[in-house]
């Protein structure tokens, strides 16, 4: 016997919301502390001097100042914020 189902009902349309992630805060700007400076996966970019890093490797401003972008060896990259 044939059956057909019930329309209205459909097997798409089911997807996650964005992850948001990337830099938010460029060198040379100034930030304010507990601001997030990087959304990342991994450590892509290291926690330096008065940064504090989340369990999500969210990279986040411990003191007011300025964002600096620096090497960390040869292939490795941190930020820094130093204030003014």
């Amino acid at each position: 016997m044939a059956h057909k189902k019930a329309g209205g009902s459909s097997k798409n349309g089911r997807d996650s919301n964005a992850q948001r992630r990337g830099i938010k805060m460029y060198g040379g700007q100034t930030t304010r502390a507990g601001n997030v400076l990087v959304r990342q996966v991994g450590t892509r970019i290291h926690p330096g001097n008065n940064v504090g890093m989340g369990k999500d490797f969210t990279l986040f401003s411990l003191v007011d100042g300025v964002v600096t972008y620096e090497r960390l060896g040869r292939s490795r990259k941190k930020v820094s914020v130093y204030s003014v």
